[in-house]
């Protein structure tokens, strides 16, 4: 039984976090709220920092996930540009970093996100070198587009992942030269496999990027400490003002696992394990957004998911498992992304080597089409591309399990509902 007398901390002020504080207060929750957000600015989303804030489209004001005077009417002890550095869980204390002030707590959420990971190569020292991952980095970036595409300047962005083909896109809508640099065959190799891969490599081929594929950056050359050019393994130089890092996130778990919280192995994301209420291995202590592995049956696996969807699902989800009542999160993995006049949504999950086919529902040359990741007749996972509001009945499709007519699959006159039995 939850009471008026209880704490609950949460550390980490992303969309997980917010939402999460948002839902104890909604649900009931009279309690102590303590929100711990080791940025000076409010808990904000970030899909706009690569998206819409990045091409100057939206506000600074918008990504945030509540207005500022929202944290003191509902009684959200907010704390900005704090860190916590020590969970002790006999004494049920956080001890905030900068000061050691300690705190009690009764129940206790860890969404600290994940952090870029970094190029392990010389010249990464130099000031033309960006990460994207804060609104501070989305701030800076911006600025630089701008000014590269005003002086034809060259940007060289490590990974062909979601992030660094989104600052692609809106690289070259401000004007700058773009080059992308990707070990893999294809962009997106990993979560998209060859057979789509290419649909994007063409649409930003027609868009003048550049790809160099099957090769790794070595060194950033630089003079006076500003980026001259990118070394690659083939021996290859790229010129270059300026060099984005998208080689993809790591969880933050180095408190949680101090701590001696189970931390998953890297094939099922490294995060912290959650159970399917989001509970860590000390059952006072739940996770959940980008640093959350957790278990998955539909798929069978356990999945650490870095997208909007989970940090805006899972922090509810979190928050009402705290307050004790009966929570399952078996959410179906969802993405979504902008570029140039592509838009796209995905729901499943079917890594290279999952699946049997794809299967092409549409017009893929003209970029108007759904694809279907299927394993032995079943769908695992659906992307939709400049085709809209059929999200809910592909991930219908996924969850049914059911087996399905591949032709009627293809057919964009057989409606999807009509395939689930």
């Amino acid at each position: 039984m939850v009471d008026a007398d209880q704490t609950f901390i949460i550390v980490g002020g992303g969309l997980a976090g917010a939402k999460a504080a948002e839902t104890l207060r909604a649900e009931g929750f009279s309690g102590r709220v303590i929100l711990i957000c080791d940025e000076r600015d409010h808990p904000y989303e970030r899909p706009p920092l690569s998206k819409g804030y990045l091409l100057g489209k939206e506000e600074r004001d918008s990504v945030f996930v509540h207005e500022p005077a929202w944290y003191a009417q509902n009684d959200i002890e907010l704390h900005l540009g704090q860190t916590v550095d020590r969970i002790d869980r006999t004494a049920k204390t956080v001890r905030f970093g900068d000061d050691g002030t300690l705190v009690r707590y009764d129940k206790l959420l860890l969404v600290t996100g994940a952090e870029p990971r970094r190029l392990d190569i010389p010249g990464t020292d130099l000031a033309g070198v960006h990460h994207l991952r804060r609104l501070a980095h989305a701030e800076r970036l911006k600025g630089v587009l701008h000014h590269l595409g005003q002086e034809n300047g060259h940007l060289v962005i490590a990974g062909a992942g979601w992030i660094g083909l989104e600052v692609a896109a809106a690289a070259r809508e401000y004007g700058a030269e773009v080059t992308v640099i990707e070990p893999h065959p294809t962009p997106l190799h990993g979560v998209l496999g060859p057979e789509l891969g290419n649909v994007f490599a063409q649409l930003h081929h027609e868009h003048g990027v550049r790809f160099h594929f099957g090769v790794r950056l070595t060194e950033i050359i630089g003079q006076d400490g500003m980026v001259l050019a990118a070394r690659t393994d083939d021996g290859e130089e790229h010129p270059a003002h300026d060099v984005l890092a998208a080689i993809g996130a790591a969880p933050r778990a180095a408190l949680a696992e101090a701590a001696g919280l189970e931390i998953a192995d890297r094939a099922h994301g490294g995060g912290i394990v959650v159970d399917e209420r989001l509970r860590t291995s000390d059952p006072d202590i739940y996770a959940a957004g980008d640093v959350a592995s957790f278990p998955l049956a539909l798929f069978g696996t356990r999945l650490r998911v870095e997208h909007w969807a989970n940090a805006l699902n899972g922090g509810p989800a979190a928050a009402r498992a705290m307050l004790g009542q009966d929570v399952t999160y078996d959410r179906v993995p969802y993405f979504f992304t902008d570029q140039y006049d592509l838009g796209m949504e995905y729901s499943g999950w079917a890594p290279p080597g999952a699946y049997d086919e794809v299967v092409i529902r549409g017009d893929a040359g003209k970029r108007e089409f759904i694809a279907f990741w299927v394993k032995e007749g079943r769908v695992l996972a659906g992307m939709n591309v400049n085709v809209w509001d059929v999200t809910e009945q592909i991930q219908n499709l996924i969850r049914s399990r059911a087996q399905v007519n591949i032709e009627a699959l293809s057919d964009p006159h057989v409606p999807l509902d009509d395939l689930v039995s």
